[in-house]
């Protein structure tokens, strides 16, 4: 069962995008301010299309924070689509506004449109895009900021990188982590490597002359888990999995690792598995499980990486067919960025914000900060001297 429960609602171009998380503890202290940072962080990035230009996204907190803190009730979050009056009587709720011309019926190869429309009987792929469109990330990145300074109140940290982009593959320096985050904070492409992002840089560049567009890699690192976050006991409670999941719910995304995910297969297991040691506590020596060990939590820094598939709307359109007359046609063009691989990284953070911040309720839960803080420092010193 989750503790930490959210659903989202609204379309790409409707009035607003609206989100209510269940489960917060009173004490949490909540401001716009983080909400609107990784909103503004989402919105950036090299290669971003149009939109950016209109939306400049900003929440507002409706619900269940008073003077700062969360009060134990429901927190409704809102964030506004400023493009909404240019879409007024297109997306009206309103019969009255009907307008069968404007049908969308050529469904992009790579989208939701043409399952969608089968599968909900519809003939029109707006009913489908509306929602499966990534804008619904703006509200879930949102919601992630919540989660992050609900894990900061127990200083877990989370934060992450552009490991690769249009096939170039960025390499790591050997630095702290959160030193990693500042100098991806700093980078258009979100990297940490200067000299790749020159060539990241010069590939979106002749994507964008070509129509194309480019996917690749983000990495998302959580710092100051403890150890024993998920369960072993059943198949849907183990963390990584849960961490799988949510990654693999945020569009675009194809494929998930875990620490040195693929490679592992790749190895002798002298060269995956972390050796342990003890001194003031149990430590390792290296990383590969990425801090996660049968379903759990080991107390090591939390590693993921999630593949974003290049974005299926192309300025340079593919074949598809008209579901009107079955003709072939070229697929529809909605406006659309070329890469959004920097602005995937923050959308992975925070569903990966949103499930630690779930595990964490679900193994110290209680009503309010204080008395989680008090179970978590309880624990803390159980393991300390086991």
């Amino acid at each position: 069962m989750r503790v930490f429960r959210y659903l989202t609602a609204g379309e790409s171009h409707g009035p607003q995008l609206s989100a209510i998380i269940e489960g917060l503890p009173a004490g949490v202290h909540i401001s716009v301010e983080p909400l609107n940072h990784d909103l503004a962080r989402r919105q950036q990035g090299y290669g971003r299309g149009d939109r950016m230009k209109i939306e400049k996204d900003t929440a507002q907190l409706l619900s269940g924070v008073r003077w700062g803190e969360t009060i134990g009730a429901p927190v409704t979050i809102v964030v506004k689509n400023r493009d909404w009056e240019n879409w007024s009587e297109k997306m009206s709720t309103l019969p009255e506004y009907r307008d069968d011309s404007i049908a969308v019926t050529r469904p992009r190869p790579g989208h939701a449109d043409l399952s969608g429309m089968l599968k909900y009987h519809h003939n029109d792929a707006r009913n489908v895009l509306e929602r499966s469109s990534a804008r619904e990330t703006a509200v879930r990145v949102a919601v992630g900021a919540v989660a992050k300074s609900l894990l900061a109140e127990f200083g877990i940290k989370v934060g992450g990188f552009v490991a690769e982009l249009g096939g170039i593959s960025a390499v790591t320096p050997q630095e702290p982590m959160e030193t990693l985050w500042q100098t991806a904070a700093n980078s258009e492409t979100f990297c940490c490597d200067p000299v790749a992002e020159i060539d990241m840089k010069r590939v979106i560049d002749a994507a964008q002359s070509g129509g194309d567009t480019l996917g690749g890699v983000v990495e998302v690192q959580v710092i100051g888990v403890p150890p024993g976050l998920g369960s072993y006991v059943q198949w849907d409670r183990k963390l990584d999995g849960r961490l799988a999941m949510a990654l693999m719910s945020v569009q675009a995304i194809k494929g998930v690792e875990v620490g040195i995910g693929f490679e592992a297969a790749r190895r002798p297991g002298s060269r995956v598995h972390d050796e342990i040691f003890y001194k003031d506590g149990y430590q390792r020596h290296s990383n590969n499980a990425g801090g996660i060990e049968g379903g759990m939590s080991n107390g090591e820094p939390i590693v993921v990486r999630a593949a974003m598939k290049p974005i299926p709307t192309l300025y340079s359109p593919l074949r598809s067919v008209d579901m009107r007359t079955h003709e072939p046609f070229e697929a529809t063009v909605e406006r659309s960025d070329t890469c959004a691989v920097p602005a995937a990284l923050v959308v992975a953070e925070a569903v990966v914000a949103i499930e630690i911040a779930n595990a964490l309720l679900e193994k110290f839960g209680g009503d309010s900060i204080v008395e989680i803080r008090r179970n978590i420092e309880g624990y803390r010193e159980q393991i300390r001297t086991a």
